[in-house]
């Protein structure tokens, strides 16, 4: 029920997914009357879902604390996690309010075994395909050993979408040289550097230019700066196609151009449309939680659909509790015992 545009886009967008996955099934949550509205025009989504009705819906200007005291045990939101909680489902998949399905999830969720705090991670096309990007925005700042566990949490990730042995993790900072930057951000650099991680590359500090080149699979960095990165290339790539637009029309020589480069053009558009990078996972949590924009359509919802299908199936899960205790061997046997999230 949550986004800007409700059951309208969820129910194309989980159409869309079943498609592409079939053994795919859906626990429909909210407003029945509203669900069953779009599910009339889908029938193979009728035959492959049930409704779980209630009229409570968190509104996307809710503060989290407004969501806890009011949507707790009985809102739309709160029922699809508890899905998960239960093991009924194995991915919700939300386009609401995001810092109410951050606190929602943590407080029924709860977080993973030596985890402080879930990070939103993302995908992010560059031009060596996708990278990983973390944190987004679901905290402000973070200490050097919360650094090191979305590292390692990320790479996890990385080597379940893109399919690597050992990523390439690089830390956000304001340049390369290992004087350079905060003092956490540093530490880790030299946690990562010294470290055993035999199932991720540390490749050093990486600046924000390197995150469109894909200089590393994954890029880590606190929610403040990664969620302004992020709103950032967003808003200069909206920028670029109106400009791009604008001078396409200007004149008849340009609409000629246009209509000789077209296919490229439609490359670039394809390459750069956020509809398929749409999908944020909350790391760190005890079962798996995806954040659609509110603003996306329903191909957009249906790719964050399929980031939820890929990371169960491939259960990412298993893969991040599994690098988090050989790192936290490693700080055992390398003396490192006072770690804040232990």
């Amino acid at each position: 029920m949550g986004g800007d545009h409700g059951a309208s886009v969820v129910i194309p967008g989980a159409a869309a997914a079943l498609a592409r996955h079939p053994d795919i099934e859906f626990i429909l949550v909210g407003d029945r009357i509203a669900i069953e509205a779009q599910t009339a025009g889908y029938a193979e989504i009728g035959h492959r879902s049930r409704i779980v009705h209630t009229d409570v819906a968190v509104r996307m200007e809710d503060k989290p604390s407004q969501a806890l005291r009011h949507g707790r045990w009985k809102s739309s939101m709160w029922l699809a996690i508890d899905a998960v909680k239960r093991g009924e489902a194995d991915v919700v998949v939300s386009a609401g309010n995001t810092g109410a399905l951050m606190a929602m999830a943590r407080f029924h969720l709860k977080t993973m075994a030596g985890i402080e705090r879930p990070a939103i991670a993302g995908l992010w096309p560059t031009l060596r395909g996708e990278s990983i990007v973390l944190d987004l925005g679901a905290s402000i700042g973070a200490d050097a050993n919360y650094l090191v566990d979305m590292a390692v949490m990320g790479s996890a990730m990385a080597r379940v979408l893109f399919d690597l042995e050992r990523p390439s993790v690089g830390l956000l900072n304001i340049g390369v040289e290992e004087i350079k930057g905060l003092e956490d951000v540093r530490e880790a650099g030299r946690i990562l550097r010294t470290g055993n991680f035999p199932k991720m590359e540390y490749a050093g500090f990486v600046e924000g230019n390197d995150i469109g080149r894909g200089t590393v699979d994954v890029v880590v960095t606190e929610g403040f700066s990664g969620n302004i990165a992020l709103k950032t290339a967003e808003g200069t790539a909206r920028q670029f196609g109106e400009i791009l637009k604008s001078a396409m029309n200007r004149t008849w020589s340009a609409r000629l151009g246009y209509l000789l480069a077209r296919n490229a053009f439609r490359a670039m558009r394809e390459k750069m449309d956020p509809r398929k990078s749409n999908g944020g996972v909350f790391l760190g949590l005890n079962g798996v939680v995806i954040k659609s924009h509110g603003g996306t359509d329903a191909e957009g919802f249906a790719a964050a659909i399929d980031i939820g299908y890929d990371i169960v199936r491939y259960e990412l899960l298993a893969k991040i509790s599994e690098m988090l205790s050989d790192h936290r061997r490693e700080d055992v046997s390398a003396g490192h015992v006072g770690r804040a999230a232990s």
